[in-house]
């Protein structure tokens, strides 16, 4: 995906590059991209999590690699990420919470936002984690939750922006 980013968009900057690669290779994407190649009904699981079906899509990747080469790894790969690729848009990417807040923070105190999990609750495939965000020049702290250790993160670094910018 780095290369078809680079690719199609040679003037930006490694920055913007960096974010739209990662806006296609994260989790919901590659759910989605699961989803449009009807995998998930493939799946004989009691339930099927997002990140279940990210796993299975980068496996598949890889398989595909493994077999054919890069080649053929990249023409599949194009092939799925197609209506994510059609979609993509450099103007309307927006960088994530923890990245928003990480840039604020260096930017004014030259350290980073801080990040403690208060709670880990459920079975493995069923966990639920509770993230503490804390900048302490600005004296502010959030407390966020999610599926995953970095949703819960994303949730408390999105709480604290949201107290930095009323």
């Amino acid at each position: 995906m780095a290369e078809e980013v680079y690719v199609r968009y040679p003037a930006l900057r490694e920055g913007e590059l960096h974010r739209l690669q990662e806006s296609l290779v994260r989790e919901e994407a590659l759910a989605q991209v699961a989803r449009g190649i009807e995998l998930e009904p493939m799946l004989r699981l009691p339930t099927i999590r997002p990140s279940t079906l990210a796993d299975t899509v980068e496996a598949i990747f890889g398989a595909v690699f493994l077999d054919g080469g890069y080649p053929a790894a990249k023409g599949v790969i194009l092939r799925v990420f197609a209506p994510l690729l059609a979609q993509l848009d450099p103007a309307r990417l927006d960088r994530d919470a923890k990245s928003r807040l990480q840039e604020i923070v260096q930017a004014r105190f030259r350290s980073v936002p801080q990040y403690r999990v208060v709670r880990s609750e459920g079975a493995a495939h069923e966990k639920h984690f509770e993230v503490e965000c804390s900048v302490p020049e600005l004296e502010l702290s959030a407390t966020g939750t999610g599926s995953s250790r970095q949703r819960a993160e994303q949730h408390a670094a999105a709480l604290v922006l949201g107290k930095l910018q009323p």
